[in-house]
């Protein structure tokens, strides 16, 4: 959803909480009390995700003071677990697995990708091929965007990518051939089609970014490294991720005490 229409929405909502509550306090679309917007997410959205609520107070102050600490804290959702060895071996199987070759590229794109370099939808949509670096011995994946990155692939994902762009007859990577990709739901839609056993594995791109951080927490990269891989621009959203390793910092603290050593 565009930046402009999901703040028209959640203004909306908030005007009608302010009419429907009788609050004294007229609606101004340009000035919006951080108060009134505090009733509207504690009051007005009961039964959402705390990390909706989130959501909602950062729509409507942005970078004003509840980001000073005065609002309630809404903890952002939890990150999606990583999937195991065994997982991971069924959802290539799966994907080889695919009736049409079409459909089983892009699920082996999609989970190359999103295992092996921690690509976001957004980013794997606009993928071309030319943004795979491959050398005789390495395997790279140039993501390009806001949080533009080089992240190379580690065996055995990097033979998958090797054998992908060998055979490969259009520039992009995934899905190549559908030309409306702006829709939001343009690689949720693919996964939920894919033909598999009910009781299979289901292949999630959300899913597959956290296998891909989980790996890199696990095997002690250094954190300043994982930021730079993963386009993630703060070390405590890191938090989500590290919960699912062990031995991983299980506060945002200890996840800043550890760049800071890294960083001396």
């Amino acid at each position: 959803m565009g930046s402009s229409l999901r703040c028209q929405i959640v203004r909306g909502r908030l005007a009608r909480f302010i009419d429907e509550t009788n609050i004294s306090h007229p609606f101004d679309p340009d000035v919006v009390d951080p108060d009134v917007v505090e009733a509207f997410v504690v009051h007005g959205l009961t039964g959402r995700a705390s990390s909706t609520k989130g959501t909602y107070r950062s729509v409507l102050l942005g970078d004003s003071e509840t980001r000073a600490g005065r609002g309630t804290p809404f903890p952002g959702a939890p990150a999606p677990s990583p999937y195991s060895t065994q997982e991971r071996a069924d959802l290539f199987a799966m994907a080889r697995a695919q009736r049409h070759h079409a459909s089983a590229d892009a699920a082996l794109v999609l989970i190359s990708f999103g295992i092996g370099a921690g690509i976001r939808p957004g980013e794997l949509i606009q993928a071309e091929w030319s943004d795979v670096e491959i050398s005789t011995h390495d395997v790279a994946l140039v993501i390009r965007g806001s949080r533009s990155r080089t992240v190379p692939v580690a065996a055995p994902i990097a033979s998958t990518i090797r054998e992908l762009a060998s055979r490969a007859t259009d520039s992009l990577c995934f899905r190549p051939g559908h030309t409306d990709r702006t829709y939001k739901n343009f690689v949720s839609d693919f996964t939920d089609h894919l033909v598999r056993d009910p009781s299979a594995t289901r292949l999630s791109l959300r899913r597959c970014r956290s296998s891909f951080l989980c790996d890199h927490l696990a095997n002690k990269t250094p954190l300043g490294v994982v930021l730079e891989l993963s386009g993630v621009r703060e070390i405590g959203s890191l938090l989500r991720f590290a919960r699912h390793v062990a031995g991983a910092p299980q506060s945002k603290a200890a996840l800043h005490k550890m760049l800071a050593a890294e960083l001396r």
